[in-house]
């Protein structure tokens, strides 16, 4: 989805607009430990990054991440020098060996398009988790929360740039359809405008269950949850 560009501005945006990603990895730790209180390892698949990385790093003996993006990758290299970042697509990437936990956030799963897609995710997700290992999902919102017509705007200051951020989201299909405008301006370059456009799907809670089932998972989903759209816990059989 990210390119260089975006890459560069992505965790001025979202610091920015209060996401708050030390309570959110502290979230989760807490959800694993509940689980599985000598988990040592995490995988934290779409890690974007790194920024709930930097955090579970302090928590864990081992971290690595993984993310389809080179550039998302290129940027947590530059914060993270010392962790094992991976490229791989969440759908079918094989990296041979287990972790005590793994976790997907930031409602990443929702760019899966179908419940195959899904099922193939989570089959993933277990294939890399230990017997007993604990497997954290941030959903997307599901069809009888999401709300068409959202719109959403913030200006974020920092590092001496300015960044306009407006969104707006439309139910289209089984999906939300997020347009969102950016206008970036800094002393040297002037004011870009940049525009993203993504599908995020509105899987049902029960279709999250049965994906997970399938996977040999056992869930239990968490109200509210790592960023209020609650959090499905899976523990691998």
């Amino acid at each position: 989805m990210y390119e260089a560009e975006d890459a560069e501005i992505y965790d001025l945006i979202h610091q920015g607009r209060g996401k708050d990603y030390a309570t959110e990895s502290q979230h989760v730790l807490e959800m694993i430990r509940a689980r599985k209180p000598d988990a040592a390892s995490l995988l934290d698949v779409a890690c974007g990054t790194g920024t709930h990385l930097r955090f579970f790093r302090d928590d864990f003996a081992s971290v690595e991440g993984l993310d389809q993006s080179v550039d998302m990758l290129t940027a947590a290299k530059e914060a993270l020098p010392d962790v094992r970042l991976n490229l791989g697509d969440m759908r079918s990437f094989h990296l041979g060996r287990t972790f005590d936990a793994l976790t997907c956030l930031f409602s990443s799963i929702g760019h899966m398009r179908t419940t195959d897609e899904l099922d193939a995710a989570l089959g993933c997700f277990a294939l890399h988790t230990a017997r007993g290992g604990v497997v954290v999902v941030d959903p997307w919102w599901f069809p009888e929360t999401f709300i068409p017509g959202y719109v959403a705007g913030d200006v974020i200051r920092a590092d001496g740039r300015t960044i306009a951020r407006v969104s707006h989201s439309s139910r289209e299909g089984n999906a939300t359809r997020m347009n969102v405008h950016y206008l970036v301006a800094d002393a040297e370059s002037g004011v870009r405008h940049l525009t993203e456009s993504t599908l995020i799907t509105l899987f049902t809670e029960q279709e999250y269950r049965t994906a997970f089932e399938r996977a040999g998972l056992s869930p239990a989903y968490v109200e509210g949850g790592v960023a209020g759209r609650g959090t499905f816990v899976g523990v691998r059989d």
